[in-house]
């Protein structure tokens, strides 16, 4: 006989590391604040460390959300497929989708902060394909199967070339074309979703609706649904107002600082989940990175352009056009080439995606610097 499933409950919750942790970083946060305004100290450092803070919170209360949301899908009766395809997929995509929604709501009155979002989308795009992919290769060779290049890393780059078409006319992208992407999320989400059953049989993975193992009661997966929601909305909307405080400080663009910064680590999630799937899943890894740059550029920066139209600045447009969109879609077709060659991902292709990103930082300091102008 099996034994029953160990089942945690409100008070177990509690003292659960990332609950604490999360806690800590938003208490963080508010003792920072109040540091900086008894002292009337706006100080470069202060607002740096604050940002950390943020970012740091945005990472921890997306996975405490993801956490939450699996479990109540696991309660309904949902398949890992399904959990799979779409939960995890938004979840680890999270941080990008509050920070560009939050982005897009200041928007009216900070028009330089629409380079931001752009930015932040196209820079967790990049980052994800060469840095992150190009680490979990290193650490762990890949393989590749045809079904995967052919279904979801196709539909990647159409998804990056679609949002490169929309940002290219009139430089802006609007209501009905962010419209347009969030459909097409929509629709290849249902896509998958219909047949869910033919991919199972695909990969030879027989759907698997059971709780295995300790599991948490439906009040402690509510709580972290909604602790670690408010969470995150509240980090976003903190990483990006000292974000943009750090770019007037420093004087740097406000789309290098959304391409690096906020690119790098709203990426960090899918770097950690990527690292451990690797391990067990190949499948999951890759799917976990390519799924993520499919939601990025249709969903995540879809919503952000439905909350208000976003218009790359004057000030942004040669950075943006001519250096992290030919980069951003160089990356992808890297990437898709080398799973393309024996569909296997080797250790030195790894080390080539790493140093792409470099060549990348590298072109975006000397644009910094003046030494590139458009």
């Amino acid at each position: 006989m099996g034994s029953e499933d160990k089942v945690m409950g409100i008070a177990q919750l509690l003292h659960f590391q990332t609950l604490v942790t999360t806690g800590a970083l938003f208490l963080g946060i508010i003792a920072v604040r109040f540091l900086s305004s008894t002292m009337g100290n706006n100080s470069i450092a202060l607002t740096l460390v604050i940002a950390c803070l943020a970012l740091g919170l945005l990472i921890f209360s997306a996975d405490f959300f993801i956490e939450g949301a699996k479990g109540l899908a696991r309660r309904g009766g949902l398949p890992e497929v399904v959990i799979g395809l779409t939960i995890v997929s938004i979840g680890t995509s999270l941080p990008e989708i509050l920070v560009t929604t939050t982005a897009a709501a200041d928007v009216a009155a900070k028009p330089e902060v629409a380079d931001f979002a752009i930015g932040g989308i196209l820079g967790s795009i990049f980052v994800q394909i060469t840095l992150v992919l190009g680490i979990v290769v290193v650490n762990k060779g890949l393989k590749i199967r045809e079904s995967w290049l052919k279904r979801d890393g196709l539909i990647m780059l159409l998804s990056v070339l679609v949002l490169t078409f929309f940002l290219l006319t009139e430089h802006t992208l609007q209501r009905w074309e962010s419209g347009i992407l969030v459909l097409l999320y929509i629709i290849y989400i249902s896509w998958l979703l219909m047949h869910r059953k033919v991919i199972l049989l695909e990969e030879g993975i027989e759907e698997d609706v059971a709780v295995r193992g300790s599991s948490w009661s439906v009040a402690a997966y509510i709580i972290m649904v909604v602790f670690g929601l408010a969470f995150a909305v509240f980090a976003a909307h903190h990483l990006v107002e000292y974000a943009r405080l750090i770019a007037i400080e420093l004087n740097v663009p406000h789309a290098i600082v959304g391409t690096t910064v906020s690119g790098i680590g709203t990426s960090l999630p899918e770097l950690t989940i990527a690292l451990m799937a690797a391990k067990r899943s190949q499948g999951v890894a890759i799917g976990t990175l390519i799924g993520s740059n499919i939601t990025d550029p249709l969903l995540s920066i879809g919503l952000a352009g439905l909350v208000h139209p976003l218009a790359i600045s004057d000030a942004g447009f040669g950075l943006i056009v001519y250096i992290i969109i030919p980069f951003t879609i160089l990356g992808c077709f890297v990437a898709l080439l080398m799973m393309r060659t024996s569909y296997e991902f080797k250790k030195w292709e790894g080390y080539t995606l790493i140093l792409l990103y470099i060549i990348f930082i590298l072109i975006l300091e000397a644009y910094n610097r003046s030494w590139i102008t458009f």
